[in-house]
């Protein structure tokens, strides 16, 4: 929005809140269309596409995202996330350009770092990863089928962080599924005190690692992604791009600057391994700064501050 789009939010508000759309309005000073909706009812998404004939763009983020849920709940992932995809793509009767939002677990273990878009996608350890696996494999197929849709996946490594006003930041629903809301709402007193899954991976503190990448960095990418469709003639080929930070940085890693900018010491546990988790994973960004000409900004401390910042303003009543 502030880069001049005129923008329609969809979501089903079931891992979200309209007091979001207070957050945006506030930070734009604009007013976002809002329709409440779930993309697994075909019938509505396909006359949502009719009402707004003139859409000429999408960004799909809509899809359940936790590794661990979706080990207990697979068939709820593949129905909501695969089914979304289909009805979204059936609904588009005219020239789109199309971003998806994919994930590093379509890699699942590799036995070599830094992971670059032409390392081998294998089955990924976690339901959650082959939805988003079979979710690129079905856009690559609509792309060769459709010259109107022209795509790009954009493979996200570990999002984290908040806008820096504070209005909009990560707040799921329930018990968060994510490292780091855990840790600011555990450090706020919200949550119980942190489990730390394993302590005995072949990592040098022994705990998982990962590629964090601040949010803000992440729609920058996305807009570039955009303005990169919007460039290329047609949609003979789906594109796929790392998006991180090219650094990988353990759990303890992550508590460690936490505590740094917070100023807060985080008690934590260790707990045994939870299924469906990598040992390590981080990203090659060089096809990301050649394509969409984006490098990020942040780093694992400000990502980490701003997270803090907006947990502060969410839960000032517990604080």
């Amino acid at each position: 929005m502030n880069k001049g789009y005129q923008v329609l939010i969809l979501d089903d508000l079931s891992n979200s809140s309209l007091e979001v759309l207070e957050g945006i309005r506030k930070i734009t000073s604009n007013e976002p269309l809002f329709v409440q909706l779930d993309l697994k009812e075909q019938d509505k998404v396909k006359q949502l596409f009719e009402e707004h004939y003139d859409i000429d763009s999408v960004l799909h983020f809509a899809a359940s995202k936790a590794v661990g849920e979706s080990v207990k709940k697979p068939i709820d992932y593949y129905q909501n996330n695969i089914t979304g995809l289909l009805n979204l793509i059936q609904s588009l009767s005219h020239p789109i350009n199309f971003v998806f939002s994919s994930s590093c677990t379509v890699y699942g273990q590799v036995s070599e770092l830094p992971i670059t878009e032409s390392t081998p996608t294998q089955r990924p350890e976690s339901p959650y990863g082959n939805t988003k696996k079979i979710c690129e494999e079905i856009i690559e197929d609509a792309v060769l089928a459709e010259s109107n849709l022209k795509a790009i996946c954009l493979r996200y490594f570990n999002p984290i962080g908040a806008h820096p006003s504070g209005m909009i930041g990560e707040n799921p629903k329930d018990v968060p599924q994510n490292l780091v809301p855990f840790v600011t709402q555990s450090a706020i007193g919200k949550l119980p005190p942190l489990t730390v899954y394993g302590n005995d991976y072949p990592t040098p503190d022994g705990t998982c690692i990962r590629d964090y990448i601040h949010v803000m960095d992440l729609a920058e990418a996305h807009c570039a992604a955009l303005e990169y469709c919007e460039q290329q003639a047609s949609g003979s080929d789906m594109s796929v791009v790392n998006l991180g930070t090219g650094k990988g940085y353990s759990v303890l890693e992550v508590i460690t600057s936490f505590e740094r900018v917070s100023g807060r010491d985080l008690n934590y546990t260790i707990g045994p391994r939870r299924e469906g988790d990598i040992i390590a994973a981080f990203a090659s960004i060089e096809k990301a700064q050649k394509v969409l000409n984006w490098t990020p900004k942040y780093n694992l401390d400000d990502a980490l501050a701003s997270a803090w910042i907006w947990e502060q303003k969410n839960n000032s009543e517990t604080n």
